[in-house]
């Protein structure tokens, strides 16, 4: 695959500000200094717990690109991608879902509630296969959601699933800067070496 012809990046964080030490911001810097285009869904300046904004955030990037895309998602960035997958489309080569929450699920103290991730449209949690070949990197140690649960939306999703071990949330609060498997990862998908049946809906 010659440069030319390789996917933009685009890379979808949750609803967190930017951090300078996250894998996602590291990934797009060693990304576009080895020449790949890079592009960041920015964080949202109003309400930050509508799904309905954090998805047309990312309508907005993917249709200023040109060709085809590779999506890197992280927390509820997962959900984002796999919202927007709902009702959008577009030449998606791979998605890696790192460390998606269950918001099907109560979240620790301090999270939002059930009733307002509802509210805001997160819950339920769409269980479709995805159009097109994805991972999800799961810790077996996210307060966010538990090593089975994630499981079980990797296989409703069609998803290889990795697990990355005890990593948090993978996220600097949880002790983790950069992530260098994300490259792996990003690189599998590019060539196709994670592609699965999708596996129905238990």
């Amino acid at each position: 695959m010659s440069p030319t012809t390789r996917p933009t990046v685009v890379i979808v964080p949750g609803m967190r500000d930017h951090v300078e030490d996250h894998w996602q911001t590291l990934l797009a810097q060693r990304l576009t200094e080895a020449g790949r285009t890079v592009c960041t869904v920015p964080p949202l300046t109003g309400n930050r717990l509508s799904r309905d904004a954090h998805v047309a955030n990312l309508v907005d990037v993917i249709a200023r690109t040109t060709g085809p895309v590779l999506l890197v998602a992280h927390s509820a960035g997962c959900l984002t991608t796999v919202q927007w997958a709902q009702k959008h489309d577009a030449d998606v080569r791979g998605a890696l879902l790192a460390a998606p929450p269950d918001f099907d699920t109560p979240l620790p103290v301090g999270y939002p509630t059930p009733g307002e991730l509802e509210k805001s449209g997160w819950a339920p949690v769409p269980r479709g296969p995805l159009p097109f070949p994805s991972i999800v990197a799961a810790s077996s140690t996210d307060p966010l959601g538990s090593l089975d649960r994630v499981a079980e939306l990797a296989r409703s999703w069609g998803s290889r699933f990795v697990e990355v071990g005890d990593v948090g949330h993978l996220n600097p609060a949880s002790g983790h800067g950069p992530w260098p498997r994300a490259e792996e990862l990003v690189e599998a998908l590019e060539h196709g070496w994670c592609r699965t049946t999708p596996e129905p809906a238990s």
